[in-house]
């Protein structure tokens, strides 16, 4: 069988990764159809009225899967966030980013294994502002009870699933007892009642943050709401080499949108020197999805081969510069091709 997916390749560097992913899919026989759209500045270079055009989220609706790569979100000012739009109208709502060591990555820690569960609709991320006086202006954090029970109750079962052994959820529920305290009340009715297997505890986020930096070793799932999961993970990212070479996915009931989390990185846009391991492990995630949700041991089988491709590729140091090694873009596509097995 042969699935049909969304290939968003997003702006700057976007093209380049997706190009290096597809040519390894292609390689590797990965059963996979891409079917190519656009979102941010591209699609507004390409003469769309908007980032995220309606033909794009009608493509995902109608594929249920999509591969992303980074898209422009300017600081400050400017457009919304694209990611953000994505996650909202989809109904995206658990983000997971695993964060392991690599082989061949050396770093200031060993055998980090590590997944940042994280609500991906609500919090501040809403995107609700508004200015009161010419020099005031509020954020509104939003959480329902609706979302705090579904990511918890989704945690859990992720846990089930993978085989982890323990969730820690960190919070800030002695600040924002509303927002933050309905959080922690809706994980601990699903670790009681549910899942009492599976060990759990709560941290404040500003203590859990620097015992990730002493020890991550004594984590194992994350569980945060969103804008903690987004700076949780991009931090424990750092113990293993960078968003270059952390994956990341995004759930939904109904689609599933997988992308690499970093920046577009504009300046080196289109020099072929881009490294596209995290597209290519959250392509894997992508195959491993497609695999569950269709009962299919081929699409398991292609995703651990390329795992263990391009895992043998890093420990012969055939890396890109951004990780210490000479390669291009095309050309640790091709390190990677010829390790399969």
């Amino acid at each position: 069988m042969t699935y049909k997916v969304v290939s968003i390749p997003g702006d700057g560097i976007g093209p380049n990764i997706s190009e290096a992913v597809q040519r390894i899919f292609k390689a590797a026989k990965a059963p996979v159809t891409f079917i190519e759209k656009l979102a941010g500045q591209s699609a507004l270079d390409a003469g769309h009225d908007a980032l995220l055009p309606d033909e794009t989220l009608d493509a995902i609706r109608s594929c249920g899967v999509a591969l992303k790569g980074p898209c422009t979100t300017p600081i400050g000012k400017g457009f919304r966030s694209v990611n953000v739009e994505l996650r909202q109208k989809l109904q995206l709502f658990a983000a997971v980013r695993p964060v392991r060591s690599m082989p061949g990555v050396k770093t200031r820690f060993e055998n980090v294994d590590l997944v940042i569960v994280r609500e991906n609709t609500e919090g501040l991320y809403s995107g609700i502002e508004n200015r009161i006086a010419e020099d005031v202006v509020v954020s509104m954090k939003v959480a329902t009870r609706r979302a705090c029970a579904r990511i918890a109750l989704w945690s859990f079962k992720y846990a089930t699933h993978k085989r982890r052994r323990k969730i820690s959820v960190f919070h800030k529920a002695n600040i924002m007892k509303m927002t933050d305290g309905m959080f922690l009340e809706e994980a601990r009715k699903v670790s009681k009642n549910d899942y009492p297997n599976i060990e759990y505890d709560e941290t404040i986020i500003d203590a859990a943050s620097m015992r990730i930096v002493q020890d991550p070793s004594v984590f194992d799932i994350i569980l945060c709401e969103n804008l903690y999961g987004d700076i949780v993970s991009d931090l424990c990212a750092g113990l293993v080499g960078g968003l270059g070479v952390t994956p990341g996915a995004n759930y939904g009931k109904e689609h599933a949108v997988f992308e690499a989390v970093h920046g577009s990185a504009p300046d080196i846009a289109g020099k072929g020197v881009a490294n596209p391991l995290a597209l290519l492990m959250s392509a894997t995630m992508m195959l491993d999805h497609l695999a569950n949700i269709h009962d299919d041991g081929e699409c398991a089988a292609i995703s651990a081969r390329i795992k263990r491709a391009y895992d043998a590729a890093l420990e012969a140091s055939e890396k890109t510069g951004d990780l210490g090694g000479k390669l291009g873009t095309l050309e640790f596509a091709d390190a990677v091709i010829a390790r399969l097995s």
